[in-house]
């Protein structure tokens, strides 16, 4: 399904009765990153504070958000979220990403060509310090390894969350998208269409390749959170926006959002 057919059923899918204002919605592209730095966004990575950007870890060069490891030694588990500034909840994500380089020595193997956005993230300023992945869900980002062996991209992973897939709450943490493999370091189109807590929709260089529902807190994966925070059977409807680095070198830019139609019910 190409996303143009999904925007024109997008409407019949909320509802006919829905509330468009200055505050919720807007029918232009706002550039998240504006191509110099990251005074807009704000960091926080596994075993460090809040806004402690270890080892330079996200940086801006030539236009592009770039995530590094060349300062760190052993990578010691040291997962990493850029997220901006304010939370969202309808809305249409659009951006492009590259894998670079060389996993980071002592990354976990997993890691290869591995990144992501994630989204219907907690506040970064509620994680506690030893906390590793935030309640959140991800659009998982792969790179194929040139090997010949299919490694989709735009997948779904759920940390401390879960969703509806096919019609039940998925058992699986991650979930695979139908998306092409894409070897090398080439710039991938990555979209995500977010109506709050029904429908999530992935998009790969324009091509729909995943569809899911209802996310909402629970599950595992995530580690040492404040118990308060992660209130199970909690319906996720809106959230930050967070770049992801967990070990392998990658590249962000063109980060663009739409804010989408809330329904009056809503």
């Amino acid at each position: 399904m190409k996303k143009l057919y999904f925007l024109l059923l997008a409407p019949l899918l909320w509802g006919c009765s829905v509330s468009r204002n200055a505050n919720n919605a807007s029918d232009k592209w706002i550039s998240l990153f504006n191509g110099k730095d990251i005074k807009d966004w704000n960091i926080k990575i596994h075993h460090h504070d809040y806004n402690v950007n270890y080892g330079n870890t996200f940086r801006v060069e030539d236009g592009i958000i770039k995530v590094r490891y060349d300062q760190y030694g052993d990578f010691n588990d040291q997962f990493g979220h850029l997220y901006y500034k304010t939370p969202f909840s309808y809305y249409h994500l659009k951006m492009k990403y590259r894998f670079v380089g060389e996993l980071q020595k002592g990354a976990p193997s997993y890691t290869l060509r591995n990144s992501g956005v994630m989204f219907h993230a907690q506040d970064p300023k509620t994680m506690l310090k030893e906390q590793d992945w935030p309640i959140s869900i991800e659009m998982q980002f792969l790179g194929g390894l040139s090997d010949g062996r299919p490694r989709p991209t735009g997948n779904m992973c759920s940390p401390g969350t879960e969703i509806v897939y096919q019609g039940k709450l998925a058992a699986a943490h991650c979930i695979d998208s139908r998306s092409k493999t894409y070897d090398g370091d080439q710039w991938v189109s990555a979209e995500l269409i977010v109506l709050g807590d029904s429908l999530v929709t992935h998009i790969i260089n324009g091509d729909t390749v995943l569809q899911y529902s209802k996310p909402q807190i629970g599950g595992g994966v995530a580690n040492r959170y404040d118990p308060k925070i992660k209130i199970d059977g909690k319906a996720l409807k809106s959230g930050f926006i967070a770049l992801q680095s967990e070990g392998q070198p990658v590249d962000f830019k063109d980060i663009e959002i739409m804010q989408l139609p809330i329904p009056k019910s809503n």
